[in-house]
């Protein structure tokens, strides 16, 4: 039985070493029952299996960018409106909307077009400031109470997700990768076929060599175009 294990996709592996023990406990071939080196391929393909499929990032970037979104709407608008208001001179409060604005500017105008991180450690000065007594008084005056609360809940909503995507895939990148393990699946595979073609001429093994081999075959055939695979030779 000879094929080159590493030149197999990921998937292609996972699925002869599925069959290799779907046959090897099918209870036809008593001489590999309970096997030592058939129990270590099925402990080695329990760990290949669990993630092999599994995904490298959470799936949360998507709501993270929505969140973002959310929040950068939140705070252009409350910018826009305080920047509109502050140049009528002719309003009463428009002094308190200049206020206003300048700690806006203080913070930085384009927050909106900054890293997420940055984004959020300079949204973070910004709220602290509004929410002193003196500004939130100002806010109210202006009837922004509604508009300042939404900007904050945007925020908050956004560092709940961002933190939950952050932790989902440090979860992910310290589990074990199929990768890491495909090479003890290789080396297991590699020593359970070598001992079955090593007995093939043995009568009690003949028959399990002779259905392996056939998998093994339509393994190292996966890879080629469908014209190919009828030339190739036979074991």
């Amino acid at each position: 039985m000879k094929i080159t294990l590493k030149k197999l996709s990921t998937k292609d592996l996972a699925t002869l070493v599925q069959r290799v023990i779907s046959k090897s406990e099918s209870g036809i071939y008593p001489v590999i029952a309970n096997h030592p080196l058939l129990s270590d391929l099925k402990e080695m393909y329990a760990d290949y299996d669990s993630v092999y499929t599994k995904k490298t990032f959470s799936g949360k970037g998507q709501d993270v960018a929505t969140a973002d979104r959310d929040r950068d709407l939140a705070y252009t608008n409350l910018k826009g409106f305080l920047n509109s208001y502050r140049k009528l001179l002719t309003l009463q409060n428009y002094q308190l909307a200049e206020e206003l604005y300048q700690i806006f500017k203080q913070f930085g105008l384009n927050l909106d077009r900054m890293s997420y991180s940055s984004q959020t450690a300079q949204m973070k000065k910004l709220i602290e400031e509004l929410e002193k007594p003196e500004n939130t008084a100002k806010i109210k005056d202006l009837a922004l109470t509604e508009a300042f609360a939404e900007m904050k809940n945007r925020q908050n909503d956004f560092e709940t997700l961002f933190a939950q995507q952050a932790g989902a895939n440090a979860d992910l990148r310290t589990q074990k990768t199929a990768t890491g393990i495909r090479k003890e699946l290789e080396k297991s595979l590699k020593s359970l076929l070598g001992l079955i073609t090593a007995m093939k001429d043995v009568e009690d093994w003949k028959l399990l060599y002779a259905d392996l081999n056939e998998l093994v075959k339509a393994a190292r055939n996966s890879d080629l175009p469908d014209g190919d695979q009828g030339n190739q030779k036979p074991e």
